[in-house]
This record gives structure tokens, C-alpha cells and sequence, in this order.
């Protein structure tokens, strides 16, 4: 599959390349990113150097597709569709995103995942979408509600990291769902 980029009111989402292994380096020593993601620690400049070689062969594959959150040129951000599967009822996939430090609490998560989660269901045929993060990550649990993400349960376990393995929160929103936040137990039970 060729590379598509994706654009919002205030967003480009495009491939990441050789040229944003600084940047990804840069944001990727934010200690909230490895906490959460399945990002190394220490994050080298290595490591980004052999993620965006990763990335054009997943595209070109299928498999996945990842993009660099761009605002103003500036790479704030990283969102990808996960584990592409297909078949006659329509594919799914699942959906990761994370967030330089400098760019949290505007909406740019959101607006991304909007963008990407419309593309997987009208140009990839996604019958489902899932999310899943680390129990406890409130933040992206309140951007998947926000979304229309479903919360389905939690997968004791169910998160494996260079760091180890931890419960996961999962959640699907699929292609006919209205979109509109639902209610999340995990999330009413702390706000």
C-alpha cells in the first residue's frame, strides 16, 4: 500500500521518514511515552532510525499504518493502525497514538485519531477498530471515549513491553456505531 497523508483544520498526518529521527528521539525521553507505549527506554536515536525504516515496510506490506501528527510542520505526535486484518465481513485493526509533552491538552489526539479512524473504516473497509492501553492511562482512555470507543473490559495482563507485562484496558468502536461517548466504568468511577 502506497502512503496516504491525512489533513484536519490543524493537523498533517503523514509518514514518518529518516528526517523526524531527531524529533521522535526528542519527544520519546518524555517519561510518559515509554510508561504507557510500547516505546524503549532509553529511546535512542537508533531506535527512531530503525522505527521509520519499520514504518515504510509496513505500509508498503499492509500491515500497518503509522503517521507523524504534524502541527505547523512541527512533529508533535505519533498515531497508527495496528494489526490490519481483512476479510469478507469487513477488516479491523487497532488503533495507538502518543503525544510530545508540549502539545497535551489541545485536542490533537483526537483530531488525529478522527481523521485516521475515518480512513480505516471508508478507504480500508474496517468493520472494527480497536484500543487498548495500559490500565490506568486515563488520558487516552478519555480520548478513545471522546471518540466513541466502547469500553469491552480488561485483559488481565493483556499489555506486553520491553518493560514487561501489565493489565490492559480494551475497547472497540466499530464502522455502524454512532460515535457519541458512552459510558466507561473505568473513567465514571474516577470523575
Amino acid at each position: 500500500m502506497e502512503p496516504v497523508t491525512l489533513r484536519t483544520a490543524r493537523l498533517e498526518l503523514r509518514m514518518p521518514t529518516a528526517v523526524d529521527a531527531e524529533a521522535i528521539t526528542d519527544a520519546c525521553q518524555d517519561p510518559e511515552i515509554p510508561r504507557w507505549t510500547v516505546v524503549p527506554s532509553p529511546y535512542s536515536i537508533e531506535d527512531a532510525q530503525h522505527f521509520t525504516g519499520l514504518v515504510a515496510k509496513q505500509w508498503a506490506d499492509g500491515e500497518e499504518c503509522t503517521w507523524a501528527i504534524r502541527r505547523d510542520e512541527k512533529l508533535i505526535g505519533m498515531i497508527g493502525l495496528h494489526d490490519i486484518t481483512g476479510n469478507a465481513a469487513g477488516g479491523q485493526a487497532e488503533i495507538g497514538y502518543w503525544i510530545a509533552r508540549d502539545a497535551r491538552g489541545e485536542g490533537f489526539v483526537t483530531e488525529a485519531a478522527g481523521a485516521v479512524i475515518d480512513w480505516g473504516f471508508a478507504e480500508l473497509g474496517l468493520a472494527r477498530i480497536e484500543w487498548r492501553a495500559v490500565a490506568g492511562n486515563m488520558a487516552s482512555a478519555r480520548t478513545a471515549r471522546s471518540l466513541g470507543f466502547r469500553y469491552e473490559g480488561t485483559l488481565r495482563q493483556g499489555h506486553s513491553s520491553p518493560r514487561g507485562r501489565a493489565d490492559a484496558w480494551v475497547a472497540g468502536l466499530l464502522r455502524t456505531d454512532d460515535r457519541f461517548p458512552a459510558e466507561w466504568s473505568v473513567l465514571d468511577d474516577t470523575e
